[in-house]
């Protein structure tokens, strides 16, 4: 395939689409245009070793400098799409300059929650999604100073974690009644919820934030139950935006994300769309899906670009996601949204145990905690969706695979 090809986004998908258009093939054109001024680098870290400073900025890049120059892809760092014309297939940048385009893949990600409450732009108020954010946080973590962490999600809770290990007073707020509540068991929030409060991090649930308080920087988060926690510094981690205004405002079709089809293609079909920012429809779990996963970033970016360079490819993968919070690795497979059932296998204070969903006998998803094995085992059994012995799947003796009823 020749002509241009324009990614927008500087993502783990467009490091990865860069790569596979070239392997597929591709000979003409590349560009890449980034709203930040760095290379495409890892965002996995940024809540946990690199928040911690174990990290070294250099260890970020997915790929250095020089890949890109060898895979003769220009790139536009810096700079903002910021108006798409399809119909002269021109893509308008904030500078002024505009990029000609035979076909366009969007890999533009999302951006963290904005906290609609009174106040929320004062200094010491930050959120967690990028490495200036980050940079941001750290250079404000005097010591002594608290730091009131709004959410219990993954993000939160690595955040409070790495704040830990720093020596910082940690309050975590969450206004569901336990962490994590939109994607865990109880039993897996309870087991976060003591590890936490074994490395004194003080988790405070049900509570929702009426607003801040402060001159010119934050000193306080007011509770809506008239609750106040005095803190020198805030992080929100209340979930993420996908960022489809480009996509909105040109007609492509949006739905919790830009639209796209198994090929990754949009509504336009000289446009696709990968990551975080796109919606796709899941083969295995039979409705549409938005998932905010490297993985799924790597697999669409793979998949849009064979099917740009005239492939026929679908997109049809079983989702996994990892969490890093203290010293246990959390690696979830598969979706739990409709289980019926949780199975646990393994005594959670060994702090080596899974957390297994069913609906019925269908294995759905997978969360294990310090037990990859079981990871990778519920990988193929959840593809398969092949039913399970429920007693046997108990067994943490036995292997996820040994659960398999024959048929």
């Amino acid at each position: 395939m020749e002509g241009n090809v324009v990614i927008v986004g500087a993502s783990h998908a467009a490091a990865q689409a860069v790569d596979s258009l070239r392997r597929e093939g591709f000979t003409g054109r590349l560009l890449l245009v980034g709203d930040e001024p760095d290379l495409p680098y890892q965002r996995p870290p940024l809540s946990k070793k690199y928040l911690s400073g174990e990290f070294d900025p250099d260890r970020l890049w997915i790929r250095p400098a020089a890949f890109y120059e060898q895979q003769r892809c220009e790139l536009r760092l810096g700079r903002r799409a910021v108006a798409l014309d399809r119909s002269a297939r021109r893509l308008r940048l904030d500078d002024g300059e505009s990029l000609d385009y035979d076909r366009l893949l969007l890999a533009t990600g999302g951006r963290g929650r904005r906290a609609p409450v009174p106040r929320a732009d004062l200094a010491g108020i930050h959120y967690l999604r990028s490495r200036a954010d980050v940079d941001g946080i750290r250079a404000d973590l005097a010591p002594g100073r608290k730091v009131v962490i709004v959410g219990a999600g993954y993000i939160g809770l690595e955040c409070a974690a790495s704040c830990t290990k720093l020596g910082l007073e940690v309050t975590v707020l969450e206004m569901a009644p336990r962490v994590m509540s939109r994607v865990v068991a109880p039993q897996m929030s309870a087991f976060y919820e003591a590890e936490h409060a074994l490395h004194g991090v003080d988790i405070r649930l049900g509570t929702s934030v009426a607003g801040f308080e402060g001159g010119t920087r934050v000193t306080a988060v007011a509770g809506a139950d008239r609750g106040r926690f005095p803190a020198g510094l805030r992080v929100l981690g209340i979930g993420i935006v996908p960022n489809v205004e480009l996509a909105e405002a040109a007609g492509i079709a949006c739905d919790n994300g830009i639209a796209v089809d198994e090929h990754c293609r949009t509504s336009d079909p000289l446009v696709y769309a990968v990551g975080d920012c796109c919606s796709h429809p899941s083969p295995h779990y039979r409705r549409r899906i938005r998932l905010e996963s490297v993985d799924n970033a790597f697999e669409q970016a793979k998949t849009a670009a064979a099917n740009l360079c005239g492939r026929d490819v679908r997109h049809d993968r079983i989702p996994w996601f990892w969490s890093d919070q203290f010293d246990h690795k959390l690696q979830i497979v598969g979706l739990a949204e409709g289980y019926d059932r949780v199975i646990l296998r393994g005594d959670p204070a060994s702090r080596s145990f899974s957390c297994c969903y069913l609906r019925g006998a269908e294995l759905l998803a997978v969360d294990a905690v310090n037990q990859p094995r079981d990871f990778m085992a519920a990988k193929k059994v959840i593809a398969e969706r092949a039913p399970v012995d429920l007693a046997r799947l108990a067994d943490a003796g036995l292997s996820i695979r040994d659960a398999v009823v024959p048929g």
